[in-house]
C-alpha cells in the first residue's frame, strides 16, 4: 500500500456476459468523507462473496492528472469494525456495488454492478502500468467514460445515477 499513482481507464459495460468470465466476485460498501476533487477521502469495506473475507480500507486520492487518466493515492487497510463507523460519518448515502474481476488477455477489468442509488449502472475500471499501455478490448465493453468525471464514485456520492435525466 502506501501512495502511488495510479492509472486507470473507465468504460461503460454493453453486458453482463462478463460475469461469465469473472473469477472474483466482492460486494463492496463505500462512503467519503471528502469528495473535493483535489482530496478525495474514502472509506471502504469489501466482502469476498466466494471466500467470506472481510477488508476495510482509507483511501485518499489525490487531483486528476493527464486529462483524468491518472491520479495519486494513498490506501491503507484499517480494522473493519472501525470502517464501519467511519461509514457512518460519510457524505450522504454509502455507494453499494459488486465488483467482477475479470482477466483478459494479460490485465484484470473491474466491473462495478451498481446497487442503491446507482442500481442500472455496471462500469469497468482498467488499471494499467502506464498511460500510453496497449491492453484488449473485450466485446461487453463500451464507450470509454474515463474523461467525464460522473461516472467517478465521489460524484455518483453526490449525484446518483438513479437522479440523472435520460
Amino acid at each position: 500500500m502506501g501512495i502511488s499513482l495510479e492509472i486507470e481507464r473507465k468504460f461503460l459495460v454493453l453486458s453482463e456476459t462478463f460475469k461469465l468470465e469473472a473469477t472474483v466476485r466482492v460486494a463492496m460498501r463505500q462512503g467519503y468523507l471528502s469528495t473535493d476533487p483535489g482530496r478525495v477521502v474514502r472509506v471502504r469495506l469489501s466482502e469476498n462473496l466466494d471466500s467470506g473475507r472481510r477488508e476495510a480500507f482509507l483511501t485518499i486520492k489525490g487531483q486528476s492528472i493527464d486529462k483524468g487518466l491518472s491520479r495519486v493515492e494513498w490506501e491503507q487497510a484499517i480494522d473493519f469494525e472501525e470502517a464501519e463507523q467511519l461509514l457512518a460519518l460519510c457524505l450522504n448515502y454509502p455507494i453499494e456495488k459488486t465488483r467482477y474481476f475479470v482477466p483478459v488477455q494479460g490485465h484484470t477489468f473491474e466491473v462495478d454492478v451498481f446497487d442503491g442509488d446507482n442500481k442500472g449502472l455496471i462500469v469497468a475500471e482498467l488499471e494499467l502500468p502506464a498511460v500510453t499501455a496497449e491492453f484488449t478490448r473485450p466485446e461487453w465493453l463500451g464507450q470509454e467514460v474515463t474523461h467525464d468525471g460522473k461516472y467517478t464514485n465521489a460524484a455518483l456520492n453526490n449525484r446518483p445515477f438513479s437522479t440523472w435525466a435520460d
